[in-house]
């Protein structure tokens, strides 16, 4: 019924509990999980755990946030996006949040192997014609134009992909949109103080929208503040529905077709 497009489970919060999760998904109806790569080096393990259970896929790639663990190049990410399962390239992107605080006090001139990490990133799902999982955070302006200067214009060729855990304004959702992108709301989306953020999601088309839990992160209310874990992703679509005057099931079967659509899957 509902597809968690964005989960961390080889994190140490969740992966010594696998068998305990799993269960937990099929009691809340949540039959897949796309697992999500940061690093080259855990590639192995998020790979393994889409080869090791049918309702699992895996992504490869380095968060933006990442540094002293390899570079991969264009070539990399394309030999390893062939591997059986793999269906996204990323988690990738761009995060500029309280440079100062975590980044040494650089600038975003400073920042400058992040954008080129993107740009390879983007390259790599070009050749391969796979989606790419983006992250950005205090970025979004360098994040469209980079899109747009790779050719990702939403015209043919282009890979395509989701903008996962939105937390942006209208204006970057529609940009997004007009670049052929889908748009992904994590647990943030039942904070109290994320009014904005529900209002953005009542307006983007039904067909681009994606749910996930960005787990062991974001725990959705009533769980906020706790480990969060895919069997939580049906709060995020109980809070869509009630911004839509939508029934629950028809949220999940919307997601879950547009999930199916944007990596390439057959409907379970």
């Amino acid at each position: 019924m509902f597809v968690d497009s964005h989960c961390h489970l080889t994190f140490p919060e969740l992966l010594p509990r696998l068998p305990e999760i799993r269960q937990a998904m099929a009691q809340a109806q949540v039959d897949r999980a796309l697992c999500i790569c940061t690093t080259i080096e855990e590639f192995e393990s998020v790979h393994a755990l889409a080869l090791a259970y049918d309702n699992f896929w895996a992504t490869v790639g380095v968060h933006p946030d990442t540094e002293g663990l390899t570079e991969p190049s264009v070539q990399d990410l394309v030999g390893l996006s062939s591997l059986p399962k793999v269906v996204a390239i990323g988690e990738t992107g761009l995060d500029y949040y309280q440079m100062d605080e975590r980044k040494g006090g650089r600038s975003v001139a400073d920042l400058e192997w992040q954008r080129e990490r993107f740009r390879t990133h983007i390259r790599a799902a070009r050749q391969v014609r796979k989606p790419l999982v983006i992250h950005t955070r205090a970025s979004s302006a360098d994040t469209i134009a980079i899109l747009k200067e790779e050719g990702e214009d939403g015209g043919p060729g282009c890979a395509g992909g989701v903008f996962h855990c939105f937390t942006e304004t209208a204006e970057v959702a529609r940009a997004a949109l007009d670049l052929g992108y889908s748009i992904s709301f994590s647990g943030i989306l039942t904070f109290k103080s994320a009014q904005e953020l529900r209002d953005v999601a009542a307006f983007v088309p039904l067909d681009r929208l994606l749910i996930e839990t960005d787990s062991p992160y974001l725990a959705p209310v009533p769980y906020r503040g706790k480990i969060n874990t895919p069997a939580y992703v049906p709060f995020v679509a109980q809070q869509l529905a009630q911004l839509r005057g939508m029934d629950v099931a028809a949220i999940a079967r919307h997601t879950s077709a547009n999930f199916e659509r944007l990596f390439g899957l057959r409907a379970t």
